[in-house]
């Protein structure tokens, strides 16, 4: 019977709502504003409710009210309405209809259909609570302006106001029999209430803090209470008397509820790391802890039939075996998101956004599919900045009591912990040759790191309160640096040299960006406002009204996006004029920060705990007046300009030399270099793409066959995986549409393929025989912490070359090749003789053989 219901339902609802599709991985495009496309997550989860069926597992987000079905737990709809999140939601007793509660309304939903069916207004602030009488037809609500309200529950119409509570009213509950309401509140106080005619009828006092859940046994003789005292009471609902005190939790008790026979109390609560207990309810006796949330636990509910319960968390709800207190198979429903802080970054190729979280938590979503792909676990606190490194293998994150973590982007595994701030890291940013990362404190202090070893580089000191923004210029050579003192201070990335103090803020500048081509710094300042500095000579070029805490450049800097609620704007960033392409949303996703994809084709928008990706139209070619000279109508886009010699080193052939030498002489200007192939006066990027385009792959591979390389890696003693992949990420980061560019994009992107091994091994020492040094190459199909260790050959080691981690690619160069001058741990010279070398790489171990002659 239990299937033909749902089955019944599934139709009503594919019918009504039109909002079921084939799979679940479809919810993230139900419900989205006009112009969205997808919808990372499904928003911080409120309350959950079953059906009196059991059929249904209602979800109260901050999106909406999500309906699963129990019996595959994929969702089956999703009930928006609600201008905000939905606090609370219950089933009437016949499962025909569904109430929630959200700010200072409460809605009225046909449970087999999703029809709204009536919108009761009254309270005047959160509606915190909704419960429904035995019989069905009274509706009670408690709301945070200490009111409680009766209603019809079928016509909608108020019946009564139950006045007396001093703050918020958190919880209320009927007795079984319908005559009695009970209602708990942050004044400390429960209260019993004659349903019929709302007369007080007791008070019961003794609970040391707010009440955050009251709840009726069965046969209605006792309610429980739990809250801020991190303690559950017993009442006697007759005579008032206090019956027990259930003691354990150390944390807020958040929820108590019965099971249907009466004879076990569950609870949860904000302590022990998510905790849930289950009580005998006669005896007060704790019969089982169950674990396993690792964020605070606010609502615990039995099913009808009293086998499963069902805990929730922020960000998921967990299912439990009551016998047993075992994790049901099909056990944990995610996707939902519990509340992120500020910052969203897209990964170098667009295909994945990562979040930081308030709860010690980074999130990677994938941006294409809207599933995500992995959670980080670790900070001990918020997570304040992330960011990915610009060949997108490495993720930095910096976070409460000065932790800064890097993270294997691909794995989630921990790379690093860097340690030296003596406050909350702010924010943390990688150069963008990703050689160095700059991380700022609320100790006031800049520090600069070794991004691979971990190697502290310099401090940068001069603010005099918390530093909340750092950046890098996109050519390296500047870190800005923006802080709570109302200054941007601009730093010589290199040495540490203060070159220059912009001033005149009246609040904390408390965002700092470089529009892709350097020149100009813009500046989010508290006091509302964006100013658009002069990079190069610090004069202030426009000051922009706008939200000044989540603004963002377009990849080709012609744009400036943020938000205003739930609106997003984009404005020319020359003119701060507006442009006409405004985001409209929706009241439930008012954005709080946004990012565009490295392609600057769609832009991500984050509210509290949801991200919504919108597409943007790219820019269109438009044919100039009377350029269809032949009357054919027919007009096509002017062709590229030819472009200069491609072949800097002058060898008559473009090869991967060529390449290195413009990736060597990055940042150049002035006088002319062969390497500044366009002629602009600055080696840049585009350079390197011209060069890209041009090159001769199958040159390559016979310059690589001369020197005694495998085809596979071309020219491996001038070019590495890394840097070509860094080249790849400044490029893509660029909306570079001349067709040049394009296939140099397309070069490197080949390229980066013949550079990275498919399998990791080590190579042969060179030279061999040697003395007194040699060079032990390898290589790495994926990122690895490598060491090479050298033993005698009576297996005694002799040395520990400690090479740190490293990412895929081919290590052969001398620049690159792990080093051995031929001493051992002391700094002595060996003798002559055998020698064997070991190389371990992650899970990879070999070994092979050298000769010292002397």
């Amino acid at each position: 019977m239990k299937k033909l219901t749902l089955f019944t339902l599934t139709l009503l609802l594919t019918a009504a709502m039109a909002l079921i599709p084939a799979t679940a991985q479809d919810s993230a495009r139900w419900g989205l504003p006009e112009g969205a496309t997808l919808r990372l997550g499904k928003g911080y989860i409120e309350d959950i409710a079953y059906s009196p069926d059991d059929t249904l597992l209602a979800v109260a987000s901050s999106i909406g009210i999500w309906l699963y079905d129990t019996a595959t737990y994929q969702e089956v709809a999703l009930l928006a309405g609600h201008t905000g999140g939905v606090s609370s939601v219950v089933f009437s007793p016949d499962g025909r209809t569904l109430a929630s509660g959200s700010g200072n309304e409460i809605r009225l939903w046909d449970a087999t259909t999703g029809k709204l069916l009536n919108t009761l207004q009254g309270h005047t602030n959160r509606v915190n609570s909704v419960v429904f009488s035995p019989d069905g037809r009274t509706l009670a609500s408690g709301s945070n302006d200490s009111i409680i309200r009766l209603w019809n529950a079928i016509t909608g119409h108020p019946l009564n106001i139950l006045q007396g509570h001093r703050d918020g009213v958190s919880s209320v509950v009927f007795s079984p029999d319908g005559r009695t309401l009970a209602s708990g509140g942050a004044d400390r106080e429960i209260r019993l209430w004659d349903a019929t005619t709302g007369k007080l009828q007791n008070t019961l006092q003794g609970q040391r803090g707010g009440v955050y859940s009251v709840a009726f046994s069965p046969n209605g003789g006792t309610l429980a209470s739990g809250g801020v005292d991190r303690e559950i009471r017993l009442w006697d609902t007759t005579t008032g008397k206090l019956q027990n005190t259930l003691q354990g939790h150390t944390g807020y008790v958040y929820s108590v509820v019965f099971s249907p026979d009466g004879r076990t109390l569950a609870s949860g609560s904000s302590g022990g790391d998510g905790e849930i207990r289950l009580w005998d309810a006669t005896t007060g006796k704790l019969q089982n802890i169950l674990q396993g949330h690792t964020g605070y636990v606010y609502s615990v509910i039995f099913s009808p039939d009293g086998r499963t319960l069902a805990s929730r968390a922020g960000d998921e709800i967990r299912l439990w075996d009551t016998t047993t207190g075992k994790l049901l198979e099909k056990n944990i429903l995610q996707g939902h998101t519990g509340s992120v802080s500020s910052v969203i970054v897209f990964s170098p190729d667009g295909r994945i956004l990562a979040l930081e979280s308030w709860v010690g938590e980074i999130r990677l979503w994938d941006a294409t599919t809207g599933k995500l792909q992995n959670t980080l676990q670790g900070h001990t606190g918020h997570v304040f900045s992330v960011v990915f490194s610009p060949d997108g293998h490495t993720l930095g994150s910096g976070g409460r009591y000065g932790e800064i973590r890097l993270w294997d982007a691909t794995t989630g595994k921990l790379q690093n912990t860097l340690q030296g701030h003596t406050d909350d890291v702010t924010s943390v940013v990688f150069s963008p040759d990703g050689r160095t990362l700059a991380s700022g404190s609320k100790d006031s202090i800049i520090r600069l790191w070794n991004a691979t070893t971990g190697q502290p580089l310099n401090i940068l000191q001069g603010h005099w309160n918390d530093v909340l923004s750092v950046v890098f210029s996109p050519d390296g050579r500047i870190l800005a640096s923006g802080s709570r003192d109302g200054e941007i201070r601009l730093w010589d990335a290199t040495t540490g040299k203060l070159l220059n103090t912009l001033q005149g803020h009246w609040g904390s500048v408390s965002r700092v960006v470089f529009s892709p081509d350097g020149r100009t710094l813009a500046l989010g300042i508290n006091d509302g406002t964006i100013r658009l500095w002069d990079a190069t000579t610090g004069k202030l070029q426009n000051t922009l009204q706008g939200h000044w805490d989540s603004f963002v450049f377009s990849p080709d800097g012609g744009t400036l996006a943020w938000n205003e609620g739930e609106t997003v704007f984009l404005w020319d960033a020359a003119t701060g004029q507006l442009e006409e392409n405004t985001l409209q949303g929706d009241p439930r996703y008012a954005a709080e920060s946004g990012a565009f994809s490295p392609d600057g084709r769609t832009l991500a928008t984050l509210s509290d705990s949801v991200v919504l990706l919108w597409e943007l139209a790219p820019p269109a070619w438009e044919a100039p007046p009377n350029a269809d000279v032949n009357g054919d109508v027919i007009v096509a886009p002017p062709a590229p300009e030819p472009l200069p010699n491609a072949d800097v080193s002058g060898d008559g052939i473009v090869t991967n030399f060529d390449l290195a030498l413009v990736g060597l002489n990055f940042g150049h200007t002035g006088t002319a270099h062969p390497a500044d192939v366009n002629g602009d006066g600055a080696v840049t990027i585009a350079d390197l793409l011209i060069v890209a385009d041009a090159i001769d792959l199958e040159a390559a591979n016979e310059e690589a066959a001369e020197e005694g390389e495998a085809p596979a890696a071309p020219a491996a003693q001038r070019l590495t995986a890394t840097e070509v992949q860094a080249w790849l990420a400044q490029a893509q980061r660029l909306d570079l549409i001349n067709p040049t560019y394009q296939r140099g994009i397309a070069k490197l992107e080949q390229l980066l393929a013949r550079l990275t091994p498919k399998k990791t091994a080590l190579l042969a020492n060179y030279p061999n025989p040697f003395n007194p040094e040699t060079w032990i190459p390898y290589q790495l199909a994926q990122p690895a912490e490598v060491t090479v260790s050298i033993h005698s050959a009576d297996g005694k080691l002799v040395r520990t070359l400690a090479l740190g981690q490293k990412p895929a690619g081919i290590y052969q160069a001398k620049g690159h090749a792990a080093y051995w001058d031929g001493r051992n741990a002391q700094g002595e010279p060996v003798a002559s003789g055998v020698y064997f070398y070991t190389l371990q790489a992650g899970d990879f171990i070999a070994t092979k053989k050298m000769v010292i002659r002397k």
